[in-house]
């Protein structure tokens, strides 16, 4: 069986590629803005089937290549590391996120719980070979000086270090195992301002930076931006007057809501009507929940349409410094989720750790929401995001790893469209080193010796040169606390965390509804060998414990 995972000797390129632009010097390089949503639900903005109020976002997923297929990580730094690197999380550093690193994973390669320094940064690639590199936002990608993003390739950087945070800005500690630390390049804060709202003073700074380094001796370097918001990843807060613009709007409940998203993602052409939607996974039925209960997990869900809604805002605020500096029509925007919607009902959680998150918070009803509450929205919410898609963060299916993502910003062929094609989130660095006229590094960088690029290139396939961006027998795996996943062309199999493989076409199936490994049993054989080789090149452990399964 064809492993995209097997390499060959691969040659080293001479240092000198990488020392300047390779691009011609008459065609101009395109700008690279990456922005990425913290545990954003699939069909929560408009252009995926969603009510929240995105226009922002709308308009770029209009213009742009709707990615409907495409996948991350299960959870939030290692879909950063593939992100970043090309390559699979395992390799990067970040086998487990640092937090939840299981007792026999501890001190193994690939389980640092950091961006290793054997993998060489999107940013250290763009910025050796002549463009601006900046960076606002979450990083969760190491926490010393030495794995700060200002060590990592980017010139310019304000970034949260941890992978959550209080939105207001409570809280700020220089305690980093437990504590909220703020740098800007490189320099540890003291604090933030106290206006601070995350997504508001994320783009605010990744505002500031793309006009003072323009404006600076490097202007007329084409730039790398990478805005990562952490909205709306829990604690559930936002701004009084933007929840109250939403109070009502889902008092009928989660499973409403569920069937509102599916439909309108048939109208818009996301799915076909006949698209069997996996069943949720629920404690209980919106109808089972209390007249309390329902009145509380409702406001949950306002907040949550709020984060989503003040991000969009500040999406149009960099678009329209873009558009205001003469960039816009030269960038190309990748904009994605870094994992499914966050499933993680806090109040009733039976995870040690996770339990104790909101100790201490004022959780009243009317105080929902502030900077003094810690909510999560739960896995009724969640699961009205994914559908389709079974289950949501943290797991292998695809309601945990298939993402909202569109790209757009170059005039390709496929714009204005759907690309259905199988797409991850490795394949940034391959994409973006393309258009850049920057070659592949080929496992030699700076001279060290890097992981190779294991993602491949979208150029082709956005162009509309090709139909698939990987080859039917081209094997694709994914693991993270034990949930496990290896996609080959058109099947999948999947382990939730069970240990049981189960067997999926997705083409004809992609809510994973139906088990067809008894009828398919060489199939199975094929797929789990696969398994067997990739677990093996990448260094996968499967913990000895289940450390995080909401």
């Amino acid at each position: 069986m064809r492993s995209r995972f097997l390499f060959a000797m691969l040659a080293v390129l001479p240092l000198a590629a990488f020392a300047a632009p390779v691009a011609a010097k008459s065609e101009k390089r395109p700008n690279f803005l990456v922005i990425v949503a913290d545990d954003l639900g699939y069909s929560d903005i408009g252009a995926f089937g969603g009510e929240i109020d995105t226009p922002n976002l709308d308009a770029l997923a209009k213009k742009g290549v709707k990615l409907t297929a495409f996948h991350t990580a299960p959870t939030c730094s290692p879909t950063r590391s593939m992100l970043l690197s090309g390559t699979d999380n395992h390799l990067a550093g970040v086998g487990a996120m640092a937090e939840l690193i299981a007792p026999n994973q501890r001190g193994k390669p690939g389980f640092e719980g950091y961006l290793r320094p054997n993998v060489a940064s999107l940013a250290e690639l763009l910025g050796a070979n002549g463009y601006r590199t900046l960076l606002s936002g979450k990083w969760h990608l190491g926490l010393t000086p030495d794995q700060d993003p200002h060590a990592r390739g980017f010139q310019r950087s304000f970034t949260l270090l941890q992978g959550g945070h209080n939105h207001f800005g409570l809280a700020t500690s220089n305690a980093l195992i437990k504590g909220t630390t703020y740098r800007e390049n490189g320099d540890t804060l003291p604090g933030v301002p106290q206006d601070f709202y995350s997504s508001d003073y994320f783009a605010t700074k990744l505002v500031q930076y793309l006009d003072e380094t323009k404006q600076g001796v490097d202007g007329a370097k084409p730039f790398f931006a990478y805005l990562a918001f952490t909205a709306p990843h829990w604690p559930l807060q936002a701004p009084k007057a933007d929840i109250e613009r939403y109070r009502g709007r889902y008092d009928a409940g989660f499973e409403v809501l569920r069937a509102r998203r599916l439909k309108r993602q048939v109208e818009l052409g996301l799915i076909d009507a006949d698209t069997a939607a996996h069943a949720p996974v629920l404690k209980k039925d919106w109808d089972a929940l209390s007249v309390e209960e329902k009145k509380t997990a409702a406001r949950d869900m306002e907040i949550y349409a709020a984060m989503v809604d003040r991000l969009d805002k500040n999406v149009g605020r960099v678009i329209a410094e873009l558009k205001r500096t003469d960039e816009y029509d030269n960038t190309v925007i990748l904009f994605l989720a870094d994992n499914g919607a966050e499933g993680l009902d806090i109040a009733h959680s039976e995870m040690a750790g996770i339990n104790t998150l909101d100790d201490g918070a004022d959780n009243s009803f009317d105080n929902r929401g502030s900077a003094t509450s810690y909510v999560a929205y739960g896995p009724g919410w969640a699961q009205a995001a994914t559908a389709p898609s079974w289950l949501f963060k943290a797991y292998a299916t695809e309601g945990g790893t298939r993402t909202v993502a569109f790209v757009g910003g170059k005039d390709f062929k496929r714009s204005g469209g759907l690309g259905g094609a199988f797409t991850s989130v490795a394949d940034v660095v391959p994409t973006f080193l393309e258009l850049a006229g920057v070659p592949d590094h080929k496992g030699q960088f700076q001279g060290r010796a890097v992981e190779p690029i294991r993602g491949k290139s979208w150029v082709p396939y956005l162009k509309g040169k090709t139909d698939r961006v990987y080859a039917t027998g081209d094997t694709i795996g994914t693991e993270l606390f034990g949930s496990r996943a290896l996609r080959q062309g058109d099947w999948k199999i999947t382990d939730p965390g069970t240990g049981a493989w189960q067997l999926f076409n997705i083409a004809e199936d992609p809510g994973e509804t139906r088990d067809l490994a008894k009828d398919n049993p060489e199939r199975l054989a094929e797929l789990t060998a696969g398994w067997d080789v990739y677990a093996k090149e990448v260094g996968i452990i499967i913990p000895s414990v289940k450390i995080y399964q909401p």
